[in-house]
């Protein structure tokens, strides 16, 4: 029997506003519990900054939205002031493994893929794999490109049987929202039939973000949240994911 899953993506910027620059994690959280998220994949999540209060942010959106099972890796360090920063995944569901997949190119800023398994419980006592990959690319096209052929041809996806649940997300910074579809389609993933537009949060022109699955997980709803709250909490809309997790062919 099929199991539905919730899940958000959302680059929260820090928990900064992109209108207002305030520092107010209460506004994610606020945004996030309203969809009560199975799991959530985040990017630019920051910690050790004096502009953060010193806040662990992943400790504290995790808290506040009652998921217990966290992963988290920084992947640009600036100093005491403003901290670091990098990818996240909180989860309802165990975590059993994660590792950082890092996608950096020469003499460009740190970025990274981070890949996560979760196991789901199934009824009758079971449970399933599903594999989490959250992403946060560069800014140039020819870079994203070259990030994206980086991550197919790493050993974490190598190692993922083709029907084994597997989805990547996150902050693609895809200003033309054509990268999943010209690199990860072909490679066996389903994307959205249209890009989404989810920046700048107040007026959003561009699909930065984006969501792909492959195996046996199915994707029943995508949608951006476009709230008053979600257009002042950051400068990305957060995508809203509903999922169909099947189980394998021997259960």
């Amino acid at each position: 029997m099929p199991v539905t899953v919730r899940l958000v993506s959302w680059n929260v910027h820090k928990c900064v506003g992109g209108l207002d620059r305030r520092y107010d994690p209460e506004r994610i959280v606020a945004v996030l519990a309203a969809e009560a998220p199975d799991i959530v994949l985040l990017q630019e999540v920051a910690q050790n900054g004096r502009w953060y209060s010193h806040d662990r942010q992943v400790d504290l959106l995790g808290d506040a939205l009652g998921l217990p099972h966290r992963s988290y890796f920084v992947n640009v360090r600036f100093g005491p002031r403003r901290g670091e920063y990098g990818n996240a995944i909180l989860s309802r569901m165990p975590i059993t493994s994660s590792e950082n997949l890092d996608v950096t190119l020469e003499r460009r800023k740190a970025r990274s893929v981070l890949h996560a398994e979760l196991r789901i419980p199934t009824p009758g006592g079971g449970s399933r794999t599903l594999h989490l990959f959250n992403l946060h690319l560069g800014l140039g096209e020819a870079e994203r490109r070259e990030q994206l052929r980086r991550f197919l041809l790493s050993k974490n996806l190598h190692h993922i049987q083709a029907r084994t649940p597997t989805l990547i997300a996150g902050d693609f910074n895809d200003v033309w929202g054509t990268l999943g579809k010209r690199i990860l389609v072909p490679a066996g993933f389903a994307g959205p039939m249209r890009p989404i537009r989810t920046f700048p949060a107040w007026a959003p022109v561009r699909a930065l973000d984006s969501l792909y699955v492959r195996g046996d997980l199915e994707v029943l709803d995508l949608s951006r949240l476009r709230s008053k709250l979600s257009r002042m909490a950051s400068d990305h809309l957060p995508l809203r994911a509903t999922l169909r997790v099947h189980p394998s062919v021997s259960s």
